[in-house]
């Protein structure tokens, strides 16, 4: 079977946006609050950044199961790295999830300014200045045969849906407007011409779009 490229539990806002405007070293999200966005998924059981036991069962757990199921490699944008811009002023920050990042696979940034890999716990990162197919390619050997996910910003999975290289798409769409920030999609209908829908409403409140290409 070849090797997909997904997109898994991306959260955006009923108007579709994925964050909110004035990112920072404090606030990944810019001005919007994440809980609305995340919550779903950070009280279900199998949440890959659960410490503790217990959280939900059902719909909303047994979709964040496919975050990490057979995922070998993520390529993320530097905006979902950290907040800075331009050339890289200090090495010893690396990223927003301290010593033990949730990924514990390679991890593709992509950058307009390269820096070395480095290692933290099970995760390494390398820093690529390249096109969304050579970053593909990249992760896709890293990836032993398993599936690469796409794990945003906004920006960059709409790079990379805009070059034709995602092969299935999770959204989960909080009941929220945040009316600025970096926006997904004017409308989901956007996708349709290359992806079949399914729509499945939760009982925790977001609705969960499914897309797999036609």
């Amino acid at each position: 079977m070849s090797q997909l490229l997904r997109v898994q539990c991306f959260n955006v806002s009923r108007d579709g946006f994925g964050a909110g405007e004035g990112q920072s070293l404090d606030r990944p999200f810019g001005h919007a609050d994440p809980t609305p966005l995340w919550s779903w998924a950070g009280a279900t059981a199998s949440w890959v950044n659960r410490t503790d036991p217990g959280g939900t069962r059902g719909l909303d757990d047994y979709l964040t199961r496919d975050h990490t199921r057979d995922i070998g490699a993520e390529i993320m944008g530097r905006n979902k790295f950290g907040p800075q811009r331009g050339p890289w002023e200090n090495h010893e920050w690396r990223g927003w999830w301290g010593d033990t990042p949730p990924f514990r696979t390679p991890v593709f940034v992509l950058t307009h300014h390269e820096r070395p890999s480095f290692t933290l716990a099970d995760t390494t990162f390398h820093f690529l200045d390249a096109t969304p197919a050579e970053a593909l390619a990249r992760a896709k050997q890293a990836a032993d045969g398993r599936d690469v996910r796409l794990g945003g910003g906004v920006a960059t999975v709409r790079e990379f849906l805009e070059a034709d290289l995602v092969d299935t798409v999770h959204i989960a769409v909080a009941p929220v407007d945040l009316g600025r920030g970096e926006r997904l999609w004017e409308s989901h209908t956007d996708l349709l011409d290359r992806f079949h829908l399914e729509t499945v409403p939760s009982p925790s409140g977001v609705t969960h779009l499914l897309f797999w290409r036609r």
